[in-house]
């Protein structure tokens, strides 16, 4: 493990993911990827009392699937690495309760998944750690009440406004050779461009994406052609034209054919989610279950993943404040060798 340049450190042969398995409600189950999910739930309650509960209950139930699904117990999992959207993490510091599990809660607002597996990278690539799950989730109801307003309200969503997905994902990374390695990462950098409006939270999150990724792209010499897909974490469709733009006046390239954006793609058009998918368990879904089966079978060989979080609150909200956003990236590729986990 070391470090290039400026924020990105580069893994040589130190960490592998090498189990992923995903959970995801109803909605995101009649999606196109819907078939790609461990498992689809039926109750968004799943039995609870409150959504806060049935989020945990979701994270729990993923991470013990990623665990069964290892071949491992909890006894062999040195580390848990997740966070979610609600106040204090509560999801997963609640999961992490019964799990029983060494924790660390961590914060990205959506790009929060991505942030914990370059965290658990650098754990593992150390030596620290032998196995680290890293997880993160979300839930449609817990976050409208969270940053929105409460379902009973029925208040109307603008053409701009995302779906949170209701959905957990959850990634084994370990030192242990496995089809899909842990190439490098890069930290985020906090950009603001003082948008206000929380239904358009693609348009503040882009330009963190794209900072993110010419960071990665300065730092490790590479360019976007490297790459068979860059895959965006939540920016929707207005978000990720954004993006486009962005890279076409930086780079002088068209780059339609290169992004994959997790909330353009979790939702089919006629599900009513106007601007696409969000949330931690966006791109935690479809990264442990979609993404890492289409590496598996050799659809890519190479991927940057990129999450992207807006860092506000329902407070900063209503005291005025912009959102400022902040992107985590990680570039994985496929073993060569013929190992297949």
């Amino acid at each position: 493990m070391k470090r290039a340049k400026e924020r990105t450190i580069v893994f040589e042969n130190e960490a592998y993911i090498t189990e992923g398995a995903s959970i995801a409600g109803q909605k995101e189950g009649e999606g196109p990827y819907g078939d790609t999910f461990d498992q689809i739930i039926e109750d968004d309650l799943l039995g609870t009392e409150t959504w806060e509960k049935a989020e945990s209950e979701l994270l729990k139930r993923t991470v013990l699937r990623c665990i069964e699904k290892s071949g491992k117990t909890k006894t062999d999992v040195d580390a848990f690495l997740a966070g979610d959207l609600n106040a204090q993490i509560i999801s997963s510091g609640f999961a992490a309760r019964d799990l029983g599990i060494p924790f660390l809660g961590m914060y990205g607002a959506c790009s929060t998944m991505i942030e914990s597996i370059l965290t658990g990278a650098v754990f593992v690539a150390s030596g620290a750690f032998h196995t680290v799950v890293c997880a993160a989730s979300s839930h449609f109801c817990t976050a409208e009440r969270q940053f929105r307003t409460p379902l009973e309200l029925g208040t109307q969503r603008p053409p701009s406004a995302q779906w949170t997905a209701t959905a957990a994902g959850a990634c084994m990374v370990e030192k242990e050779k496995s089809a899909i390695e842990i190439k490098s990462g890069t930290l985020g950098r906090v950009i603001d461009l003082k948008i206000k409006d929380p239904a358009h939270m693609g348009a503040a999150m882009a330009p963190a994406v794209a900072d993110t990724l010419f960071g990665h792209l300065t730092d490790t010499k590479k360019s976007i052609r490297d790459f068979d897909k860059i895959i965006t974490g939540d920016l929707g469709k207005y978000g990720l034209s954004i993006l486009k733009e962005i890279v076409k006046e930086k780079l002088g390239e068209e780059a339609d054919d290169i992004f994959f954006d997790c909330g353009e793609n979790l939702y089919r058009d006629n599900q009513d989610v106007h601007a696409g998918g969000s949330g931690c368990g966006c791109i935690a879904g479809l990264l442990s279950g979609h993404i890492l089966k289409e590496m598996k079978k050799g659809k890519y060989r190479k991927l940057l993943i990129l999450g992207s979080g807006a860092m506000m609150s329902v407070t900063s909200s209503l005291q005025g404040e912009s959102i400022p956003s902040i992107s985590y990236a990680i570039s994985l590729e496929r073993c060569t060798d013929g190992i297949v986990s």
